[in-house]
């Protein structure tokens, strides 16, 4: 019994040491040499979310144009803090629709909008519209990105 003990304590005890010692650099008091590289500087102006959103209330409408910045929310969205907070909370806000996805047939209206720009480090450059229910619920988790869009009743 104490053989079989001693065979599965003694890896857990060497895997629990060597972890221990592993960590940052500066845990043991020592500064780190040189940086990693692995931080990112923007330039001084630019913001690191920074886009440019045109809604339409359908094809043929004229387009309202907004900037938006996060982090601090500004730019001449409307709702800045609340366009911020909406992309912050949808887990992949630009992610398009799938093309084999199922979807219902489900009209929200002819409202169209195109967002370009930078968020978290990424390029955008989308479309979204409410034409079924996977595009209707894709602009329902942002929609406060879309400002005051005349709604189908």
């Amino acid at each position: 019994m104490r053989y079989r003990t001693l065979l599965f304590a003694a890896p857990g005890l060497a895997m629990l040491l060597t972890l221990a010692a592993c960590g940052d650099e500066q845990a043991n008091g020592n500064p780190a040499e040189a940086p990693s590289g692995t931080t990112s500087v923007q330039p001084s102006g630019t913001p690191a979310e920074s886009l440019t959103i045109k809604v339409k209330a359908s094809a043929e409408a004229p387009a309202k144009t907004w900037t938006l910045t996060c982090d601090p929310p500004g730019g001449t969205h409307p709702k800045a803090a609340d366009a911020c907070a909406a992309l912050t909370k949808a887990k992949e806000p630009f992610k398009p629709v799938p093309k084999d996805s199922m979807c219902t047939k489900i009209y929200g209206g002819p409202a169209i909008a195109t967002v370009k720009g930078t968020w978290q480090g990424k390029d955008i450059d989308t479309k979204f519209s409410r034409d079924d229910g996977c595009q209707l619920h894709r602009w329902t988790e942002v929609a406060p990105l879309f400002g005051d869009v005349p709604k189908i009743r």
